[in-house]
């Protein structure tokens, strides 16, 4: 089992280079939002200080949502996600992979290009590895939630991502008050010990029961 795992995970890397733009638009999407942002309302340090956990938290949100709509699609256009339904292994390992992989190529870098795009909202170096800490978490339940909603919407020949958000906009909203309530916190000199640890509760209900609801949405995206 461990070898098929390896090798799901080898194969979605190997399919990421050769469609590089599906990583490298939720990434610009990322950069260009917050990069503008500055130019938008002006540069004073303390006004961008004060928005800028929403605004960075807004639009990892949106960046993570532009890149569901194709976290299953491509696997059901050329038949593979019909292959791994009838597989004799456990669907919900061969899902997290896949989660695993959005992960990795969307929110870890979303979280590495955060501290330099962090000076453009003029945030202390100090509040930096809260901004990361809280990132790494957030953008791990957005990705197993998110699947959840692409799972739904696989089979749908047509707005199907106008469903997707529709269906997981709602659930994202307790990841953006605990990320930029943590990110207040931290502003301010106070503890965010609580709210790391309410996004890490997140992280590991989402891990245990997400796979679950994701192995019976494309159950019934595919028609079993």
């Amino acid at each position: 089992m461990g070898n098929v795992l390896w090798q799901l995970l080898r194969r979605e890397w190997q399919l990421t280079w050769r469609r590089p733009g599906e990583v490298l638009n939720p990434l610009v999407f990322f950069a260009m939002v917050i990069t503008l942002f500055p130019l938008a309302v002006g540069p004073e340090p303390e006004l961008l200080q004060r928005m800028a956990a929403g605004v960075i938290w807004v639009a990892a949100l949106l960046a993570t949502l532009l890149s569901l709509d194709g976290m299953f699609r491509g696997d059901f256009e050329d038949g593979s996600l019909e292959q791994w339904v009838l597989s004799p292994h456990p669907l919900t390992l061969l899902v997290l992979v896949k989660v695993l992989h959005h992960w990795l190529m969307c929110g870890v870098m979303l979280v590495l290009l955060t501290p330099v795009l962090g000076m453009m909202l003029a945030l202390p170096w100090t509040v930096i590895p809260v901004l990361c800490a809280t990132l790494l978490l957030g953008t791990a339940v957005l990705s197993l939630l998110g699947a959840i909603g692409a799972a739904l919407t696989v089979g749908l020949k047509g707005g199907g991502s106008m469903l997707l958000a529709l269906l997981i906009l709602p659930l994202y909203i307790p990841v953006l008050i605990l990320g930029t309530g943590a990110m207040d916190a931290a502003l301010q000199g106070l503890p965010v010990q609580g709210y790391l640890l309410w996004l890490g509760c997140l992280a590991v209900l989402a891990l245990s029961l997400a796979p679950l609801a994701i192995a019976a949405g494309l159950r019934i995206g595919v028609g079993e």
